[in-house]
């Protein structure tokens, strides 16, 4: 247990709270079991240490933090732990990466019905099924999602740039008095090109080549560690879903031919979709359907796209600006909407009714002109014209 607690104070102290990501005020945190999910890299070990070092200081005493494959737990169980922190007078657990302890859900279940007044937080992969864990957590547990930086997270944390969230609804009622207040403090196309190549996580310190190692670092951790353990993945399959990905990153945005990418990596076809839904799970991609409501398990998207622009750079494939753009668009709206593939209205459909298309500033409304409730995201420009708005400005929903 001493152990523990060294190691505790170590890491909270070196964490910086210069600039603290704008989740921590919108979660639940005294409730009794909370749960963090979100991909590698995302930064949720980052904001736990940070709201442990704000609310309860460096010290080890009501609060303590773990990181759940420390050697700690390789002769310590979880309930043990609990059991003697609670002795101690703890009052709050704080345990990272829950998923590299098999019986994680088990023990928390029993930790709380034990010990009724200790609360718990824990992160774990965005693979993480925290409702359908092997005990029964979902009447209990709040559960969040955490993504990566929005374009306007990106301004803070790396140019000390602050501006409020903006909902999507008075982005594009009011986008032209929004697009004034952000040219004030900055030139915001320049920070968005910027942002494309290397703004979504959180750990750019300046190197783009180091970056992109990085992000590659993740993608190869994801692939071959996440979704061996949560989506029955054989290891040797894992070079296969590496070369999926690279297949599409230099195809997207992918209108999907299952049998062509079954043949091109030698699987099945339900081997194949069963990959791609389990690559979004991962944040690898994006899957578009037409219709939400009508997908069922298993069925062909109608588009695929990255995840997110910095993986674009990150796999080094050849960089269609068009693609980017989109890429972007759908990453950002997905994170509080729903995004579905427009077919022959627009590229995509927004909440169901609200209708967008993307692309450059010479982009006009020839394909959407009678469809209600329909703008242009276009790239290259600081202000709106009429229904014609910045692209970057979608970056600012969260």
């Amino acid at each position: 247990m001493e152990t523990l607690f060294k190691k505790h104070q170590i890491l909270i102290s070196q964490v910086s709270m210069d600039i603290v990501r704008e989740t921590i005020n919108t979660i639940s945190w005294e409730k009794q079991l909370v749960g963090i999910r979100g991909s590698r890299g995302v930064g949720k070990t980052t904001l736990m240490r940070q709201y442990i070092k704000k609310n309860y200081g460096i010290k080890p005493g009501e609060a303590l933090y773990c990181v759940l494959d420390s050697l700690y737990f390789s002769n310590h169980s979880l309930l043990q732990l609990a059991e003697t922190f609670h002795l101690m007078g703890g009052k709050h657990l704080f345990l990272d990466e829950v998923h590299k302890y098999p019986t994680w859900s088990q023990e928390i279940k029993e930790i709380i019905d034990l010990y009724p007044d200790m609360k718990i937080t824990f992160s774990g992969s965005s693979l993480l099924q925290i409702l359908n864990a092997d005990a029964d957590l979902s009447r209990r547990v709040l559960s969040y999602d955490m993504a990566g930086l929005s374009f306007r997270e990106f301004l803070h944390f790396y140019k000390g740039i602050q501006f409020p969230v903006k909902s999507l609804d008075d982005i594009l009622s009011n986008a032209y008095n929004i697009c004034m207040e952000i040219n004030k403090l900055c030139r915001p196309q320049q920070l968005f090109e910027q942002y494309l190549r290397a703004g979504y996580y959180p750990f750019y310190d300046g190197n783009e080549e180091e970056y992109y190692s990085r992000i590659e670092n993740v993608i190869n951790f994801i692939i071959e560690q996440e979704m061996t353990q949560f989506c029955g993945v054989e290891f040797y399959n894992t070079r296969k879903i590496k070369a999926l990905l690279v297949f599409l990153a230099e195809n997207v945005p992918y209108e999907v031919n299952i049998a062509k990418l079954s043949t091109y990596l030698e699987l099945n076809k339900q081997t194949v979709l069963s990959y791609l839904a389990n690559m979004e799970r991962a944040e690898l991609l994006h899957l578009l359907y037409s219709d939400n409501k009508s997908v069922t398990r298993l069925q062909k998207p109608d588009k695929i796209y990255l995840h997110n622009p910095n993986m674009f750079y990150a796999l080094g494939q050849r960089n269609e600006i068009g693609t980017i753009r989109e890429c972007f668009a759908v990453n950002q709206l997905s994170v509080k909407h729903t995004v579905e593939y427009g077919k022959t209205q627009g590229d995509f459909r927004i909440d169901g009714h609200i209708t967008v298309e993307v692309g450059g500033q010479d982009k006009t409304f020839d394909q959407i002109a009678d469809i209600p409730d329909s703008y242009i995201l276009a790239d290259m420009m600081e202000h709106p014209v009429g229904k014609k708005l910045p692209l970057w400005i979608v970056g600012l929903t969260y």
